[in-house]
C-alpha cells in the first residue's frame, strides 16, 4: 500500500502542493465528483428496474376489478397500490449505458397507483361504485400499518439523506483544513530528531569509533560530567557549555557526537543547521527555542547541530541586513547557549568542517568553549577503522573476510582516505564479491575497491585507439618515471592505461608513511611529476593532446599556493595574501580587494618561473632516460598494468635504485 501511495503523490505532485487553500478546494472538488458519479450509478441501476406506476381513478379500478384484471391491491394510508396479472417488460432507455445488459430481464407485474377517501374505507368505496362483494373477493386486499419506524423512515429518509451526506462532507474538508492549521501552528516547533539512551540498536558509544583517539580523550570529560556532575559542582568547575567538531567530511564528527550521548546515556537531540531556515521570518528562531525547551525537560542531555556553518556565519558582511532570517536563527542560539538563561545540564555539540567562516561570538568562552579537532585517520586507525567494519556494529553488517585478506596492507595502501572512505572501500568490496558468486571478500577485491574510490569504475566500454593507447602509455610512463627518480617524490606502486572514471590511465604513488606536513622541495618535485606526462608527449610525438588537462590544473594550485598562502617563493617573500578557505586576508567581504595590481603581476611571474624550472627539469630527465622511458612505454602496451614489484625490476635493469622506507635504509657508518 505504500509504494502505491507514493506513485499516487507523484502523480498529482504540482507546484501547489504545500498550499492548504490548493488542498482544501482540491479535496472539495474530489469529493463532489465523486458524489455525483455515486449518485448517476444509482440512477442508472435504479431506474431501470422502477416499474411504471401510472395513477388512475378509484372508478377506473373499480372498472379493472369488475373485468378480473386486479391481483392484488396494498393500502397503505390513503395511497393504494395496484398489482395486476397483466405482465410487462421494464421500461429501459436506449441512450442508457447499460441498456445491453438489462433489455433481457423477466417481464414483471404491471403496477398502478390510486388514492382512496380518508372518511371511507376502501370496501365501502369500492361497494359505492358498484363492485360487487364477489368481485372483490377474489382480490387481495393487504392494510399496512402506517405507523412505526418505517413509516417515520419513508417519511424522513429523503429530507435526512442529502442533509447527512452533506454534513459529511464538511466534517470531511472540516478535518483536513483542522490538519492544515494545526500544522500552520506546529511550523515553528522542533525538527530536532530524538535518540532515546534506551533504544539499543541506535545506542553507539566509543568501541564502534574507530581512531581518533585523541577527540575520544578530549569528549570523555564530557560524558564523566554527563554521568556524574556533582564532582564537577563541588570543586567549582564549569563544564563546557558547547563542543565544536572540527574536521573534514566524512571522518566522523557526527558519529563522535553519537557516541558520546551513548556512552553517557542520555538523551539526545539532532538537528541540521539548515532545518532552521525557512522562507518565514522568525521560523528558525522559534525552532531553536523549542528545541532547547525539549532537552530542558529530558536534562542532562545533548543537543547535536551538524553543519551549524549554515546558519552560524558571520554577521554584518553586507548581506541580508540586520533581519536576514539565518542571523535570527544564529542569535537565538547565541542566547539559548550563554544568554538570559544559562543551561547548566544540556550541552551543545556541533559539527563544521568550514571553522572560518563561523561568527566570532559563537566561538567565545560560555559558548563553543572547546574546540575538538577531528583529523583524517593515520595507518593505525585506517586499520581499527576497517577492522570495524568487518566485524560490523553501530548499524554496520559484519562482512566475512577469506583468509588471504591483509588489512594492514590496505590501511598502508590507503593514505588519505577518511573513515567514509573506508566503509565505502569495504562496501565496493563486498558488491564486488556479491557480483562474482562468492560469499567471502578476498585482499585483491579490497585493493580493486581501492582504486574504484580513487578514481572511479573500470570503463571497460571505453577502447582507445592504437594510437591513443600510445600516448597514454607514454604519458603514464613518463609520470613514474620522473617520480622515480626525483628524491622527494612518493614512490610508485602502479601503472595502468585502463581507463577509469575520466581518466584514460593512471600512475598510483603512495608515500612509505602519513605525512602531515609537506616540504617546498617535496611541492617542486610534485610539480615536476605532475608534468611528467605532458613533456613525455611533446618529446615523443612533438605534439600535446588535452589528457595533461587535469594536471596542468593541479600543478597550477600547487604553485600559487606556494606563492600566495605557504610563503614559499623568495621573490614574493614570506607573507599571505590569502587565507587557507580561498577568502581574503584583509577583510571578509567578497568585494574587498586583496592584494594590489602590481603583487598580482608578480605573483603570476613567480608562478610560471616555478613552472617553468620544473619543466626544464622534467625534459632534461626524459631526454637522458629515453630509453627507460621507451621500456616503460612498451611494457604498458603490452600488459596495460604494471604492479610495483615488476615496475621495480625495471628500474634495476637501467641503473636506477628504487626508493626504500627510511627504515629500510642501510645505516650509514659513523
Amino acid at each position: 500500500m505504500k509504494k502505491k501511495i507514493k506513485i499516487a503523490n507523484k502523480k498529482l505532485k504540482t507546484p501547489f502542493n504545500n498550499s492548504p487553500l490548493f488542498s482544501f478546494f482540491f479535496q472539495a472538488f474530489l469529493t463532489l465528483v465523486i458524489f455525483s458519479i455515486l449518485m448517476s450509478i444509482f440512477g442508472l441501476f435504479a431506474g431501470p428496474f422502477a416499474t411504471q406506476k401510472d395513477e388512475i381513478s378509484l372508478s377506473e379500478l373499480a372498472g379493472d376489478i369488475k373485468n378480473g384484471k386486479v391481483e392484488k391491491i396494498l393500502v397503505k394510508g390513503d395511497i393504494l397500490d395496484i398489482y395486476y396479472f397483466e405482465k410487462v417488460k421494464p421500461e429501459i432507455a436506449t441512450s442508457s449505458p447499460f441498456y445491453f445488459l438489462l433489455s433481457n430481464k423477466e417481464p414483471i407485474p404491471l403496477r398502478k397507483k390510486s388514492k382512496k377517501e380518508t372518511e371511507a374505507g376502501l370496501t365501502e368505496t369500492l361497494k359505492n361504485y358498484g363492485v360487487e362483494p364477489e368481485q372483490l373477493a377474489k382480490v387481495q386486499i393487504v392494510v399496512k400499518d402506517p405507523t412505526g419506524f418505517r413509516y417515520w423512515f419513508a417519511t424522513l429518509a429523503p429530507l435526512l439523506l442529502p442533509l447527512i451526506i452533506i454534513f459529511i462532507i464538511i466534517a470531511f474538508l472540516s478535518r483536513n483544513m483542522g490538519k492544515a492549521g494545526m500544522q500552520a501552528f506546529s511550523f515553528g516547533a522542533s525538527r530536532a530528531r530524538f535518540i532515546d539512551p534506551k533504544n539499543a540498536k541506535q545506542k553507539v558509544t566509543f568501541k564502534d569509533v574507530a581512531g581518533a583517539k585523541e577527540a575520544k580523550e578530549e569528549l570523555s570529560e564530557i560524558v564523566d560530567f554527563l554521568k556524574n556532575p556533582k564532582k564537577f559542582i563541588q570543586i567549582g568547575a564549569r563544564i563546557p557549555k558547547g563542543v565544536l567538531l572540527v574536521g573534514a567530511p566524512g571522518t566522523g564528527k557526527t558519529l563522535l557526537a553519537r557516541a558520546v550521548a551513548g556512552e553517557a546515556r542520555v538523551p539526545f537531540f539532532s538537528i541540521s543547521g539548515s532545518e532552521f531556515v525557512e522562507m518565514f521570518v522568525g521560523v528558525g528562531a522559534s525552532r531553536v527555542r523549542d528545541m532547547f525547551a525539549q532537552a530542558k525537560k529530558y536534562a542532562p542531555s545533548i543537543i547535536f547541530i551538524d553543519e551549524i556553518d549554515a546558519v552560524g556565519r558571520i554577521r554584518g558582511a553586507g548581506i541580508g541586513g540586520g533581519n536576514d532570517e539565518r542571523e535570527q536563527t544564529l542569535n537565538q542560539i547565541l542566547v539559548e547557549m550563554d544568554g538570559f538563561e544559562p543551561n547548566e545540564k544540556v550541552i551543545v555539540m556541533a559539527a563544521t568542517n568550514r571553522p572560518d567562516v563561523l561568527d566570532p561570538a559563537l566561538l567565545r568562552p560560555g559558548r563553543f568553549d572547546r574546540r575538538v579537532v577531528v583529523d583524517l585517520p593515520d595507518r593505525e586507525a585506517r586499520e581499527e577503522i576497517l577492522k570495524v567494519h568487518a566485524r560490523g556494529g553501530a548499524g554496520v553488517k559484519s562482512k566475512p573476510l577469506s583468509k588471504d585478506v591483509d588489512l594492514k596492507v590496505i590501511a598502508e595502501r590507503t593514505p588519505g582516505f577518511s573513515g567514509a572512505d573506508l566503509a565505502n572501500l569495504m562496501n565496493e568490496a563486498a558488491i564486488l564479491a556479491a557480483r562474482e558468486g562468492r560469499k567471502e571478500i578476498t585482499q585483491n577485491d579490497l585493493i580493486r575497491s581501492i582504486e574504484k574510490v580513487m578514481l572511479g569504475p573500470e570503463r571497460k566500454s571505453h577502447v582507445l585507439s592504437n594510437k591513443e593507447k600510445e600516448i597514454t602509455a607514454y604519458h603514464e610512463a613518463g609520470h613514474a618515471l620522473v617520480a622515480s627518480v626525483l628524491p622527494n617524490a612518493d614512490p610508485v606502486h602502479k601503472i595502468s592505461i585502463i581507463s577509469r572514471g575520466k581518466a584514460a590511465g593512471y600512475t598510483l604513488k603512495l608515500p612509505f608513511e602519513d605525512k602531515k606536513m609537506q616540504t617546498r622541495a617535496e611541492f617542486l618535485d610534485d610539480i615536476a611529476v605532475s608534468l611528467g606526462g605532458y613533456v613525455a608527449e611533446k618529446l615523443v610525438f612533438g605534439d600535446v593532446t588535452t589528457g595533461p588537462s587535469n594536471d596542468l590544473q593541479v600543478l597550477t594550485a600547487i604553485a600559487r599556493n606556494m606563492v600566495t598562502k605557504w610563503g614559499m617563493s623568495e621573490k614574493i617573500g614570506t607573507i599571505a595574501v590569502e587565507s587557507e578557505s580561498g577568502q581574503p586576508t584583509f577583510g571578509f567581504a567578497p568585494y574587498a580587494k586583496e592584494h594590489s595590481e602590481k603583487l598580482s603581476a608578480e605573483i603570476d611571474e613567480e608562478v610560471r618561473r616555478i613552472i617553468s624550472n620544473a619543466y626544464k627539469k622534467v625534459q632534461d630527465i626524459l631526454t637522458e632516460k629515453r630509453d627507460l622511458l621507451d621500456a616503460i612505454a612498451k611494457t604498458l602496451l603490452e600488459k596495460e598494468t604494471i604492479e610495483r614489484e615488476e615496475f621495480e625490476e625495471i628500474l634495476k635493469k637501467y641503473g636506477i635504485e628504487p626508493k626504500k622506507p627510511e627504515n629500510d635504509a642501510p645505516q650509514k657508518e659513523n
